[in-house]
Formats: structure tokens, sequence, C-alpha cells
């Protein structure tokens, strides 16, 4: 995506995109960086930032720009493919998993409907965003374990898992073991490792 240089949004623009006004529709376009998508001034998404805005004249002045068209307001008929989408979300996840990631927030990021965006998702990813998120925190608290410097609770904290109780839980539930016997069955290898280093 093309970081643009920052204009002036016009005021009558600006109010067109706070009240979702549809006489705009057929004058511009936005985008918003922090997103990489851009909508019809009436869409009903999430009010963007406005330092974070950019106008085009048309869609495929944002297309050229490398924003994608939303999928709620399909923006001068434009559509993106499903697969992309979800890849897109995916990517999105992969980025940012230690945050709040709810269904609802997904879909106002992705423009999109939650209902749309779990059956989607699922579809081309055979597991449901909230399942994804937990296997990217899950394999980041692994990383986080096999250091001593950092508490269970903490490791679990930097991981995305705000509550440490179902962090254990789960941990326990998908690994066969808790997170502190995680820790613990690391060592003996690394120990290993590091006899065979000095051997060598």
């Amino acid at each position: 995506m093309t970081v643009l240089q920052k204009v002036t949004i016009p005021a009558d623009y600006w109010n067109a995109i706070c009240t979702n006004d549809t006489a705009f529709d057929h004058e511009f376009f936005y985008g918003v960086q922090s997103t990489g998508i851009f909508c019809r001034p009436s869409c009903r998404s999430r009010m963007p930032k406005k330092e974070n805005v950019c106008i085009f004249k048309n869609a495929y002045a944002a297309l050229g720009a490398g924003y994608r068209p939303c999928k709620r307001c399909k923006p001068d008929g434009l559509n993106l493919p499903a697969a992309e989408w979800v890849e897109q979300i995916a990517e999105w996840l992969d980025r940012h998993f230690t945050e709040p990631a709810t269904l609802q927030r997904l879909a106002e990021i992705s423009h999109g409907s939650p209902y749309h965006l779990q059956r989607l998702f699922k579809r081309f990813k055979n597991v449901s965003p909230s399942e994804y998120v937990q296997k990217l925190r899950l394999e980041k608290a692994e990383e986080l374990l096999k250091s001593d410097t950092l508490s269970v609770a903490e490791a679990g904290r930097q991981a995305g898992f705000g509550n440490t109780a179902y962090f254990i839980t789960l941990f326990r539930k998908t690994r066969g073991m808790t997170p502190g016997q995680f820790r613990t069955a690391q060592k003996p290898a690394e120990g290993a490792e590091r006899h065979g280093n000095r051997q060598n």
C-alpha cells in the first residue's frame, strides 16, 4: 500500500464521511491507511481517525495506491474475492494476535459482517477466527516459556491471554501439560544441547 502525502480533506468531504452522506457517493472515495481499505462516504463502518484518511476521486486510483475495496459498501461495484479477504484478515491477526480480537472487532476492521466473516474464515482456514488466534497465542506462549525470566502469568499475558487461569487450562488441554511443566520439560533438552556443543 502506498503511503500518500498528507493533504487537507475538504470540510464537506469529512462531514460526508462522518454522516454517511449518500449524496457524495459519486464524488469521491476515502481510504483508511491503518486498515488499507477504501470506502464510499456512505459506508457505515467504524469511524476512522481523520489523520488516517486519504481521498480518491475514483476507485481505480484507490486500487492503484494499494487499497482494497470494502466488503461492506463495495465501492464502485468492486468486490474482493472471499479467499483473499480471509487471507488479509489472517495476516492482520498474525501481526496483532496479542490484542483483543473479538469477532465484532474483526468485522469492523475488515468491513464485513461478523456472521459472514466467521463462516468464510472457517471455510478457508478450517478453524474459526478465535481458534486461529488461540493457536498463535499458544505458540507465542511456548516461545516465552522457554525463558526463566518471565513468570507463567506474565508469559501468558504477553502472548495475549488476559486471564491466567484460562491460559493454564487451555495450555494443558492442547499441550497435555501445564505451562510450568512445559517449561521444566525444556530444561533437560537445553542442557543436553549445551553439553553437545561443548563436546564439539
